[in-house]
């Protein structure tokens, strides 16, 4: 997965929200006559196909789509696909966020949009750093030199304002997406996401990975949406759609190197071997404990709205923090609650 252009995906524009919001005033979205007689579902992904929707490519390899009366395609993303659009407009009937901000970034610019299920337990982002100077946690963070990505300059916002640090305590440096700048020991830390295992072995072996997680920042990523429209219309549909992506995950936690090889057949431009290194964490990514007791692309509200709290502190939404009952709804993992496997994180 490249995971650092999901962490670039996450930076919204929000004269562009503005726009999207002001074209979807009003506007319903439901299946059409037809696609709902066929069954035909779109989802929009944020970014290009990658381990994190590992899951969802085992659901059509096995045919569980099809079981549950489902013709599904995916839609990928890139640096010049639009996540919203799609949504709003009806061509797609669902869609994924790479992270929770995003979402509440949408809704508080006025797009009727609705988390569903998340698929990652925990933003994969985080904080890599040499094993010879190892941050290892918020004590290690003064005095640092911090190499962030620009659209994710908010995060280390966050981080500093939930630990009660000025801005003072670190010096953050904008970064492209390559690690240079950490191996070259221009920086003491580097943002990215974990799953980039390729990007990031040119670190080292004994690099250390901080997730932001662990230094007090909750979210959710591959976060699955519908429009509020969708949601009232045919939560069924969507329900169906989590369902059988659910059985999906579920399957690859049973069957892991099978399932990375079905995903390379699937997308060749991913490499197998690396995929191969990287799939239990993706695994660990998407279930814990809280699956195990609830299911698969379960979220607590109670996180939700210690996020939006957070982000609204840093200065994230200047015309008003959304409400979290705007933000999401339990309905459809409770209509799909039968098919979401009960499992845990994977062991060691």
């Amino acid at each position: 997965m490249n995971g650092n252009h999901h962490m670039n995906r996450r930076g919204f524009m929000k004269s562009g929200l503005a726009a999207v919001a002001a074209a979807s005033a009003g506007m319903q979205l439901v299946l059409t006559p037809g696609a709902k007689a066929a069954g035909k579902v779109v989802i929009q992904y944020d970014w290009l196909m990658s381990n994190g929707q590992i899951g969802d490519i085992a659901a059509v390899a096995n045919g569980y789509f099809k079981d549950a009366g489902l013709d599904v395609e995916f839609s990928p993303g890139g640096p010049n696909a639009s996540t919203v659009p799609p949504v709003i407009s009806g061509a797609a009937q669902l869609g994924q966020f790479s992270e929770t901000p995003q979402l509440y970034a949408a809704r508080a610019s006025g797009v009727p949009v609705k988390i569903i299920a998340c698929g990652f337990r925990t933003g994969p982002y985080a904080l890599t750093s040499k094993g010879s100077n190892p941050i290892k946690g918020v004590a290690d963070l003064k005095g640092k030199k911090i190499g962030i990505q620009p659209t994710a300059r908010f995060v280390m916002d966050e981080i500093l304002a939930k630990n009660g640090m000025s801005a003072s305590d670190v010096t953050v440096i904008n970064v492209g997406f390559d690690k240079g700048p950490l191996v070259r020991g221009d920086v003491d830390a580097i943002g990215g996401w974990i799953t980039n295992t390729q990007a990031l072995s040119v670190v080292g072996d004994d690099r250390i990975d901080l997730l932001v997680r662990d230094l007090g920042l909750a979210s959710y990523a591959d976060v699955y949406f519908a429009t509020d429209a969708a949601i009232e219309k045919d939560p069924e549909t969507l329900a169906k759609f989590i369902g059988a992506v659910a059985k999906g995950w579920g399957w690859v936690h049973a069957n892991p190197q099978e399932a990375v090889k079905k995903m390379v057949a699937a997308y060749p431009e991913m490499d197998l071997g690396w995929e191969e290194k990287t799939v239990n964490l993706v695994l660990k990514l998407s279930f814990d404990a809280t699956t195990a007791k609830d299911g698969w692309g379960t979220f607590d509200p109670a996180s939700i709205e210690e996020q939006l709290a957070l982000l609204d502190k840093v200065g994230q939404y200047p015309n008003g923090k959304p409400a979290a009952a705007d933000v999401y709804t339990t309905k459809i993992l409770e209509l799909s609650a039968a098919d979401r496997p009960k499992l845990d994180a994977p062991a060691t």
